[in-house]
């Protein structure tokens, strides 16, 4: 007993000893570190004073959030832009809308641009914006071997681009590799439209084969890890994107830059006046939806055509208080029409006409099964006031609709997409407008084309700073 008692007794010492070392050690520790950094304060500030500036290529987040300069570029470069297709008037993806939008504001602040790209009916004269047209290949795509040429001719003329941008694989991998100057746009990667292939499998008729694009999709995401690295520079379109190339393509965190898309504020805002009858709608109307876009499979269309259908047949009242608007063209335009009056089918919108529609509805509804990139539509609305409804799609959820104050968001089911419709028409048009302004103002602090070209500019000034004379445009400065 008296034995337990002594061991008991030297357990309890040899705890206590620890305790006392551990404290006598964290006190010398704080001791050093008083005497070796001054006093507390003073680290404090040293903190502080590192957080007033950061690398901007190593800056995770997009860099539309940033508060950049607004006034004349203190430096003006000469860009080489490569775009497999310069936009047609009514018919444009958002590739090419993004590259027109961007480039002119470029050339708009003195910068001198180059433009490679295939024939097309909408190049203009522009002061400081030079195209050099290609024929495509058959298959579509800018012929490598011409466009080389001429990218080596003007290199060699005057002055060497200072920047080399290529949207998407305008400029492909094996050209690229040895320029230590060039950006690469990413507006669509495989491993997102993995995403896409799934969806189309499970909404897939049982009569219809099933695809083997899955498996194809997955050599096409290790295709596409092999030769993106032969990129120096990465932009990811959204945040989602930016996030996969880092960790699943792993790439290098400081060659990959995020730079949301934007859309020109000048021409998507409010506008007061009335617009409905312009459009065949009654005052009387209680809600009017909009859909826009290219009308076909992938984009959703056959989903929500099928939800409709069945909420017409289900509820009469909503069908008497809701119309539908749908700008665009495509397969779908047609079948449309078997929904009734209160469905019109638009056709293509120029961006005038378009803002109009965006003026008209009350809410935008995009259910695109197509997960890449950061769709423009979506942005266009917001710009203008208008909720969103939209598929859950990683992009989307991530850099777009974040929150329920800006809209809904549904999986791409018809069931899904069906109550969603009647949430919508349930909350009714005051709801919708409140939601509506948080989407502008969300969309004037991120997806505006000002703070998109100022973000490309300042990426261009960074990657073209002379690497011995530093200019501080790799450097950002808090306020």
């Amino acid at each position: 007993m008296a034995k337990d008692q002594a061991s008991h007794l030297s357990l309890r010492r040899r705890c206590y000893l620890l305790l006392l070392l551990s404290f006598f050690s964290s006190f010398l520790f704080v001791c050093w570190s008083y005497f070796s950094n001054g006093c507390h304060t003073d680290v404090q500030i040293v903190v502080e004073a590192d957080k007033r500036e950061s690398n901007l290529l190593a800056f995770q987040a997009a860099w539309n959030s940033l508060q950049l300069p607004s006034g004349a570029p203190s430096r003006l470069l000469k860009l080489a832009v490569f775009v497999k297709k310069w936009p047609d008037k009514h018919h444009a993806g958002g590739l090419e809308r993004h590259a027109m939008t961007l480039h002119r504001d470029l050339a708009r602040r003195g910068h001198e641009l180059h433009v490679f790209t295939s024939a097309s009916t909408n190049v203009t004269s522009m002061k400081n914006l030079h195209f050099h047209l290609s024929k495509p290949t058959a298959a579509g795509y800018l012929d490598q071997a011409t466009i080389w040429k001429q990218f080596q001719v003007e290199n060699s003329t005057g002055r060497p681009f200072d920047v080399v941008h290529t949207e998407s694989v305008g400029l492909m991998h094996f050209r690229a590799r040895n320029l230590n100057n060039i950006a690469v746009s990413w507006h669509g990667i495989a491993y997102e439209s993995i995403h896409s292939d799934i969806i189309q499998e499970l909404l897939r008729a049982p009569q219809d084969n099933q695809s083997s694009i899955l498996a194809e999709r997955v050599t096409k995401v290790i295709e596409e890890i092999r030769f993106f690295p032969r990129y120096a520079h990465h932009v990811a379109t959204s945040d989602h994107v930016g996030d996969v190339l880092k960790r699943i393509y792993m790439l290098p965190e400081e060659r990959v830059h995020i730079i949301l898309n934007g859309v020109d504020e000048g021409i998507f805002k409010p506008e007061a006046s009335n617009l409905k009858l312009a459009f065949g709608i009654q005052e009387s109307t209680s809600l009017i939806l909009g859909i826009a876009g290219r009308l076909v499979k992938d984009k959703g269309h056959p989903l929500i055509f099928e939800a409709l259908k069945q909420i017409f047949n289900e509820s009469l009242k909503f069908k008497e208080d809701v119309v539908v608007l749908v700008a665009g063209d495509g397969p779908w335009g047609d079948r449309y029409k078997e929904l009734g009056s209160n469905l019109r089918v638009l056709g293509p919108l120029d961006q005038a006409q378009l803002t109009k529609f965006y003026n008209v509805i009350d809410i935008f509804v995009n259910p695109t099964l197509r997960a890449q990139g950061l769709d423009h539509t979506l942005l266009e609305a917001m710009l203008v006031g208008k909720p969103l409804m939209a598929t859950k799609l990683a992009s989307i959820t991530g850099s777009v609709v974040v929150s329920q104050e800006i809209g809904y968001m549904f999986s791409p089911t018809v069931d899904a997409l069906k109550k969603a419709l009647y949430d919508v028409w349930k909350d009714g048009r005051v709801t919708l407008q409140k939601k509506g302004q948080f989407a502008r103002e969300r969309a004037l602090k991120l997806f505006t084309a000002t703070k998109m070209t100022a973000a490309y500019e300042r990426l261009f000034l960074c990657i073209a700073e002379n690497t011995k004379v530093r200019n501080g445009y790799c450097t950002y400065r808090y306020n």
